[in-house]
């Protein structure tokens, strides 16, 4: 089977003439499959370690880069992540996006609820976010409610807020690829989405069980398409 890749937002329609034009973008998908006991870097399902978050798309997983969100600092900063402590454990995976993409679904499922070799579990959060978020924090673009009793199947949603609605139309400039100005409307920017599971707890130690499923669907945007100066798509005869 043959790969392609290349840059620039996907259209698709049958009518890309006139009044009734029914071109439309086309909905892109990143993916993770976290198994929280399996600790070795670059095996089928790796769930990441103490301070190190999982890249995304990657069979099998790897370790990947969490940035310092900037939108002027080249080279981007690696972001620490907090070890593993007694009463916080963060594990997580990357997702590097066009930037100005817009989000729309977050899909986060447990496969196998989470528990430690030993210690007390008193709740755990997943955080959609441009950066690693701490228990209790406030994540960019959505979150799930405070777990106290995680259970197998999809995790909803907390209402999102006024805030993480505007965000979510438009991801962040968080890494520079390059400091020069490139040859695309977004050619030196990038959009990191992190999604971050916060494990809070008491005199914990290892974890010995977890799987977390993740799904992103987005859309890149370009805000270019269809004016009659630059890819005009039919808006002329």
């Amino acid at each position: 089977m043959a790969r392609a890749t290349f840059e620039g937002p996907i259209l698709a329609g049958d009518s890309r003439f006139g009044p009734l034009r029914n071109v439309g973008y086309t909905d892109l998908v990143q993916a993770a499959d976290l198994n929280l006991a399996t600790t070795t870097n670059g095996t089928v399902g790796y769930g990441g370690a103490s301070g190190q978050f999982v890249n995304a798309n990657i069979i099998p997983n790897t370790n990947a880069v969490v940035y310092t969100p900037s939108s002027s600092v080249y080279p981007s900063v690696a972001q620490t992540i907090p070890a593993d402590s007694a009463t916080n454990i963060y594990r997580g995976a990357v997702m590097y996006v066009p930037y100005g993409s817009a989000i729309n679904d977050v899909f986060i499922d447990i496969g196998v609820v989470p528990t430690l070799a030993s210690g007390t579990l008193t709740s755990a959060t997943v955080y959609v976010s441009n950066n690693y978020t701490a228990a209790a924090g406030t994540a960019t673009y959505a979150n799930t409610a405070v777990l106290t009793s995680p259970a197998v199947g999809r995790q909803s949603l907390a209402t999102f807020t006024a805030t993480q609605l505007v965000n979510q139309a438009s991801t962040s400039a968080d890494i520079l690829v390059s400091p020069t100005s490139g040859t695309g409307p977004n050619a030196t920017k990038m959009s990191q989405v992190v999604l971050t599971i916060a494990l809070v707890g008491t005199t914990m130690t290892t974890v010995s069980a977890g799987t977390f499923y993740f799904t992103l669907r987005y859309t890149q945007l370009d805000g270019s398409i269809g004016t009659t100066t630059t890819y005009p798509y039919g808006n002329f005869d």
